[in-house]
């Protein structure tokens, strides 16, 4: 039906001006409210829309994973999205998203899709806490669109956590201690709760102590705040915390702002910026770079990321 892979380049520039683009869905009717709920999913990581093929089950999935289909070669996993979200509906599922993060390619099986919004970051909140609760902690962020309608942003993340498609504890393993003789802390944003999660995990078992924000302006505000302090003592930024991490797509702010920001205030422009995202692509990366970003580290791959952490936190 549609591809969207061709214009990343153009995408990777749209995203340096704190703006993004998403592809809305639908899920169907709620039979419990009769409303037919708007999602997004920023287009960064959609590869192609399709009319759902024949999907082959297999013994002993998780409660959600629908089954596989062969894509030019290529077994992938097809999630239905109604069935994470716990929603009720007689509207089955008739169109497949084929989207990528961090190289796992994946089927989300949707009731209908939209259109394409192009969105300000600044436009994109926190979502109040009931709908969050109410749907799993499966939406990031909230945005109005310009015809007054609410769209939801998905926190996919959590979606293929949830999967089992990133998280095991053996990830974990062979990360190296390096708190025992310095008193290293950091700061991250990310507003994907299971990300957070697995920075604080991987951070704990570094022996780093951290700071944590859920969007960019949030770290922002937290960075300005200590600044100012350091600069009231005449002591140096790095007293306080000695590198950032930043998720690139974030509410209000997102990760190519605030590190631009950084780099551009000389009482922190010598802080190390790692991006920590699950925009893997090397527009994406060049993107980081070119603003001042110091690495570029994919998600959920925590060893790499302790790696690198490491040898900005002892340099």
């Amino acid at each position: 039906m549609a591809t969207f892979i061709d214009s990343i380049d153009e995408r990777t520039k749209l995203a340096g001006t704190n703006h993004l683009e998403v592809l809305l869905f639908n899920l169907g009717t709620s039979d419990a409210t009769g409303r037919n709920e708007v999602f997004g999913i920023n287009v960064f990581k959609v590869r192609e829309v399709l009319n759902i093929p024949e999907i082959t089950s297999a013994p002993e999935m998780p409660d959600g994973i629908e089954g596989f289909v062969s894509l030019r070669g290529d077994m992938v996993p097809i999630i239905n999205l109604q069935k994470f979200c716990h929603l009720q509906s007689r509207d089955e599922p008739r169109i497949l998203m084929i989207t990528e993060y961090n190289t796992h390619v994946q089927g989300f099986l949707v009731s209908s899709v939209d259109t394409i919004q192009r969105l300000n970051w600044e436009q994109v909140k926190e979502p109040p806490q009931l709908i969050s609760k109410r749907l799993g902690g499966l939406v990031t962020a909230v945005a109005e669109l310009s015809d007054n309608r609410l769209v939801m942003i998905m926190d996919v993340e959590k979606v293929l956590a949830d999967a089992g498609e990133f998280y095991d504890e053996s990830v974990f393993d062979g990360i190296r201690h390096i708190g025992e003789h310095h008193q290293y802390r950091l700061l991250f944003a990310d507003d994907s709760n299971i990300a957070r999660k697995q920075i604080k995990k991987t951070l704990d078992v570094m022996g780093v102590n951290h700071l944590g924000a859920v969007n960019g302006a949030e770290a922002w505000q937290l960075l300005s705040k200590l600044a100012d302090q350091c600069d009231q003592e005449g002591r140096d930024i790095t007293t306080e915390i000695q590198a950032v991490l930043t998720d690139v797509e974030m509410p209000e702010m997102d990760g190519y702002v605030l590190t631009q920001k950084i780099k551009a205030d000389p009482r922190l422009s010598h802080l190390p910026v790692i991006m920590h995202s699950s925009l893997t692509a090397q527009a994406n990366q060049a993107m980081g770079r070119g603003i001042g970003a110091d690495a570029y580290v994919s998600k959920f791959q925590p060893r790499e990321l302790a790696d690198t952490l490491e040898h900005f936190l002892k340099k």
